[in-house]
């Protein structure tokens, strides 16, 4: 066996769950707040949206997935949209504007008012993830932002930050989908299983 390459593994393991242990222990109010905030979209009628780039990209879909089927509850289909799939509008908004507007053109068109776009960006700085946020702000759309330790340009622009205690950026993808999977787990638990629980944060007519 490589004693090289076990400690690699061994070392980005370490790291991993250092990382993941100080998000949860500092950000676990926050993201029972977001999560809260998803499910008051949602039953009043909003739709979640998400956009990222490369790993990110994929993370969104993954996330979007997770509200369309279902996540470990038995329970109807949630609205959650990926900004990341359609390669027609990704291609044809990239060629006849430019790549920053790919998810910002999409929002115009698909976000209404109290819907919620969850970003994400291991920088921080992904101009068309920050392109999108900015519009989403300007439409009355919730933002969440998901980044590494210092937030980057996308500490301007979300309504809700969460920044990952890290630097290397696989680490921060990692804790990003973790961050994700209880978010969804949360909204499943808020819809669905203490309803009682959401019920002060609801509109009063709802």
């Amino acid at each position: 066996m490589s004693e090289a390459a076990l400690k690699k593994v061994m070392d980005h393991a370490s790291a991993g769950l250092a990382a993941r242990k100080a998000f949860f222990d500092a950000k676990g109010p926050l993201i029972v707040e977001i999560a809260r905030t998803m499910a008051v979209c949602l039953a009043s009628g909003g739709k979640v949206m998400f956009c990222g780039n490369g790993g990110s990209a994929a993370d969104s879909q993954h996330l979007a997935a997770e509200f369309t089927n279902r996540f470990k509850l038995e329970r109807p289909p949630l609205p959650g949209l990926a900004l990341t799939t359609d390669t027609s509008a990704l291609t044809a908004i990239g060629n006849d504007y430019s790549f920053e507007e790919v998810f910002s053109k999409q929002l115009q068109a698909l976000g209404r008012p109290g819907d919620i776009l969850l970003g994400l960006s291991t920088s921080g700085a992904s101009a068309n993830v920050i392109r999108a946020m900015r519009e989403a702000r300007r439409a009355d759309i919730v933002t969440v932002g998901f980044s590494g330790q210092t937030g980057g340009e996308m500490a301007t622009v979300s309504d809700f930050l969460v920044t990952v205690p890290s630097s290397d950026t696989p680490v921060i993808q990692e804790i990003h989908i973790a961050a994700g999977h209880m978010l969804c787990h949360l909204v499943d638990h808020f819809l669905f299983e203490a309803v009682s629980e959401l019920t002060p944060f609801l509109p009063q007519d709802a």
